[in-house]
């Protein structure tokens, strides 16, 4: 933590207790809407091109710096913290040819190019190896047929990542071959021709809709791919250990802010003539949780810094991730038991930590998929999963 960083912590504090928090308690619920005024100060603070290079209008840093900023912004509002992430250049800067990076770079620096991606289908979340969209070559077009599903921002995006098939898997060890990776852009607040998108009933993670997308014959010209035909799913998984720093960076976000929020409210609730923050029941679970809250911290510093360096972590991005999401999910609810009945009402910040600390066990690869992955690499590949890849393969073979 260099002198340097603490700066731009600091700076991502005040600008989510000035900026986020009094807008998350506002607008937080299933209409609420992040507004375009807090998405224009978010790209004055350069939030949006942290990991963007100088040359094209970002401040160059690395996921240290993007998971300092993403931890504060979340203590105000997670979606706000991952709304940053529709920014950074994401597949555009790992994909496309340097000559035409600076096209669009310079767009998402000043959060005019927003992205969101579209990976999961109704029937596939966890095994993204197995989806089921196609694209079939049209001449100069490719054609986009099938169902997307858990795309958030879709409406709000400049442009959608469709991952689809363009070709069989050849045999059930390598069936992540023959998908590919689309940029097809948009009129923000639109669909494009061919594409129709219904919002999802959600309990959390307000502020801007996740949608069911169905993809009715879309088409985007062949320039429109990224990266090479067959390997998207490469293109998918190589940008999984930042992702998975990052939500732990939101869980930890959530967790600081539920503590700060429990703390202060035990220093001030009064029972049986005293603070509840003399009771020892409190102060052990306050104890207990701004340890848990700093050991995640202090992991996903060594992640960031691994991934700074260019080393592969996928051991350690995955551990963060089990370990920050579980943690989020144990602290924000201890905090809600310490604000009690009050804990469950909208009056408090809490319940919306909560909720949203719950969705972080999810995305980004569920607990189960991060125990999966690390106890592969520790123990090598079982006789379980073999069978499964199999079945899996002879299922996908059929369709």
């Amino acid at each position: 933590m260099t002198e340097e960083r603490r700066m731009i912590r600091d700076a991502a504090r005040e600008f989510t207790m000035k900026e986020v928090l009094p807008v998350a308690n506002k607008l937080d619920g299933p209409d609420g809407e992040i507004p375009m005024e807090l998405r224009q100060k978010m790209a004055d603070m350069g939030y949006f091109g942290i990991m963007i290079p100088e040359e094209h209008g970002g401040l160059g840093l690395g996921y240290f710096e993007y998971c300092l900023v993403a931890e504060q912004l979340a203590r105000g509002w997670m979606s706000v913290a991952s709304l940053m992430a529709r920014g950074q250049g994401g597949w555009l800067r790992s994909a496309l040819p340097k000559e035409q990076q600076g096209k669009y770079l310079q767009r998402v620096v000043r959060g005019e190019f927003m992205g969101a991606s579209a990976l999961s289908e109704p029937d596939t979340g966890s095994d993204l190896a197995a989806i089921s969209c196609r694209a079939v070559r049209d001449g100069d077009e490719w054609v986009l047929t099938g169902n997307k599903y858990w795309c958030t921002f879709a409406d709000g995006a400049d442009y959608l990542t469709i991952f689809a098939r363009t070709a069989r898997a050849p045999s059930a060890d390598k069936r992540w071959m023959g998908i590919s990776a689309f940029m097809v852009e948009k009129e923000r607040g639109t669909f494009p021709k061919g594409m129709t998108g219904n919002p999802i009933p959600k309990i959390g993670y307000f502020g801007w809709k996740t949608f069911e997308l169905a993809l009715d014959g879309v088409r985007v010209p062949a320039s429109a791919q990224i990266g090479e035909e067959g390997k998207g799913f490469l293109l998918m998984t190589h940008g999984l250990q930042g992702a998975r720093a990052h939500t732990a960076a939101r869980s930890i976000g959530l967790a600081q802010g539920a503590l700060e929020d429990a703390t202060e409210y035990a220093l001030q609730r009064k029972q049986f003539g005293m603070p509840i923050a003399e009771y020892q029941a409190i102060r052990f679970k306050i104890a207990t949780m701004a340890t848990e809250i700093q050991a995640a911290r202090h992991l996903l510093y060594f992640v960031c810094g691994e991934l700074d360096s260019g080393r592969r972590c996928d051991t350690e991005a995955s551990m963060v991730k089990l370990f920050a999401s579980e943690m989020a999910e144990r602290v924000t609810s201890e905090a809600l038991q310490i604000l009690g009945g009050a804990g469950y009402t909208k009056l408090f910040a809490v319940e919306r930590h909560w909720r949203d600390a719950r969705l972080t066990k999810i995305f980004e690869g569920t607990s189960e998929i991060q125990q999966r992955i690390i106890a592969r690499n520790l123990l090598g590949k079982s006789e379980v999963e073999e069978m499964i890849s199999e079945r899996a393969f002879a299922q996908q073979a059929a369709r």
